[in-house]
């Protein structure tokens, strides 16, 4: 019925074969399948985990039989196997990681400090904390904030508005009482960390 009166359109106007190209069917492809409405759908089985190196081929009977014979042995023989491998496939010794700056707690407390006599380090790097400002000269303190630092004047703004907060991190001894003595002609107290 479609069919038929799709024929007769065509009649009619004899230039839309010219327009639309030639007249394709639908009806009869070979390819399509249609699924049934009530089907369910399929379930895949994944592997478990991921081996991009593919399946491992069993192992040979003398490693199966190795396996059991170890799993036979006393634990004290068996603490025995992994030295004595070393040696014999001459493997390098594993070497002592340093535990040195690493806080170790309660395990390590006077094991891993004996012995050693702490050296006082001197400070490098030091920050610059902003404590207090007077409200009269706060507009003074955030053009001071600004100028050392890279803030925009809505992030100075909020940033001293947060007073105390760390304003500069660090920078050299110098440097920090350098912006301290500036803040304190703004109106502020500064202090160096």
């Amino acid at each position: 019925m479609k069919f038929t009166a799709l024929v007769k359109t065509v009649r009619v106007h004899p230039t839309l074969p010219k327009i639309i190209g030639p007249l394709q069917s639908r009806f009869f492809q070979h390819d399509f399948v249609p699924r049934e409405p009530n089907a369910k759908p399929r379930r895949y089985k994944y592997p478990p985990f991921y081996d991009p190196y593919g399946p491992k081929p069993p192992p040979s009977e003398k490693v199966v039989e190795l396996a059991e014979r170890i799993a036979a042995l006393a634990p004290e023989e068996r603490r025995q196997i992994g030295p004595m491998l070393k040696d014999r496939l001459s493997l390098p010794k594993t070497q002592v990681i340093s535990t040195e700056g690493m806080e170790l707690g309660s395990q390590g407390g006077a094991a891993a400090g004996a012995g050693k006599v702490e050296e006082k380090v001197e400070k490098t790097a030091f920050d610059v904390k902003l404590e207090k400002f007077e409200a009269a000269a706060k507009i003074k303190v955030i053009k001071e904030v600004r100028a050392f630092t890279s803030l925009g004047l809505k992030e100075a703004k909020d940033l001293v508005e947060k007073v105390p907060v760390v304003i500069k991190q660090g920078i050299t001894k110098d440097e920090a009482n350098d912006i301290i003595e500036k803040i304190k002609a703004a109106g502020g107290v500064a202090v160096m960390e």
